[in-house]
């Protein structure tokens, strides 16, 4: 069972680390770096410690993506930039944003320094056996601005997550297009802004609501059941048990230091307008605002 802590830091440091989806500093950086277009970057800047692996590798740990968005912008991408040269400029990107929204004095402050060491002792601890985004994520050199190692640390710790959570739908027989169904039938995601940003086909997306129904988990029109919604709450569960050891390391009062340092910077972003309606990651607005 889980006390809440592994979803409450979540909820916490999930916005911080999304700068590099949603902050214009990011893809100025892809676009400087010479990729072509949004999701050449993304993927690029996502994948870089992964090193230049095969489209089918980045396919795999993502889950969700349908495997011809992944290959219209890998391996082309590292013929523009390679792995080392896009971390580089996605930690300069990431220094520039967070500057820019908490400002030069908040970034610059002690007590900023001391998230980005609690961050990073706690990414340290992160089990990472199984969990490949999250261990190449982890073996990145510490950087010593706490810009960048705040984000890095949180996104050790946010890959570490995820990587737990496609094992918990795994584990289930819940497929990347089932699971996305499912995510928009709880209400955390637009389904039409989900199906066509991973490059899914409305046949693909009804198939995947058919085997949903036929398990008992969604109704006719396309809402959770009772048993669709235990169903989803034990995924959400189990995630939350999987990504629950690097708190238990960094400690009950050193956690709730950590979660209120990270707490006005989480509003910051929520409050800035970068996360859009129904984005992907499901993680509401008021949920990165309301603490």
């Amino acid at each position: 069972m889980t006390d809440g802590t592994a979803r409450g830091m979540w909820q916490r440091f999930e916005p911080v680390h999304d700068l590099v989806y949603f902050a214009p500093e990011a893809r100025r950086a892809a676009d400087g770096l010479g990729m072509r277009g949004y999701w050449m970057g993304y993927f690029a800047l996502r994948a870089a410690p992964l090193g230049p692996v095969a489209p089918c590798v980045v396919t795999s740990s993502f889950y969700v993506f349908h495997p011809a968005r992944v290959t219209r912008a890998l391996p082309d991408a590292w013929g523009y930039a390679g792995p080392a040269e896009v971390l580089t400029a996605r930690q300069e990107a990431m220094d520039e944003a967070m500057t820019r929204l908490f400002g030069v004095e908040a970034t610059r402050s002690g007590t900023f320094a001391e998230a980005a060491d609690l961050a990073w002792e706690a990414a340290a601890a992160a089990d990472t056996t199984g969990r490949v985004l999250a261990a190449a994520n982890q073996a990145l050199r510490r950087p010593g601005r706490a810009t960048a190692r705040l984000w890095q640390a949180l996104t050790t710790l946010r890959e570490h997550r995820g990587d737990g959570h496609v094992a918990v739908l795994v584990s289930l027989g819940i497929g990347p297009v089932e699971a996305m169904v499912l995510k928009a039938a709880a209400g955390e995601s637009d389904g039409a802004f989900l199906r066509e940003t991973r490059k899914w086909e409305p046949a693909d997306w009804a198939a995947a609501e058919q085997a949903l129904s036929e398990r008992g988990f969604l109704t006719a029109d396309g809402a959770l059941t009772g048993e669709g919604a235990a169903v989803r709450a034990l995924v959400e569960r189990r995630t939350d048990e999987a990504a629950e050891r690097p708190w238990r390391a960094l400690g009950a009062e050193r956690t709730a230091r950590l979660a209120g340092l990270l707490e006005p910077l989480a509003r910051a972003v929520g409050e800035s307008g970068l996360l859009p309606p129904g984005n992907p990651v499901g993680l509401t607005v008021r949920e990165a605002v309301g603490r």
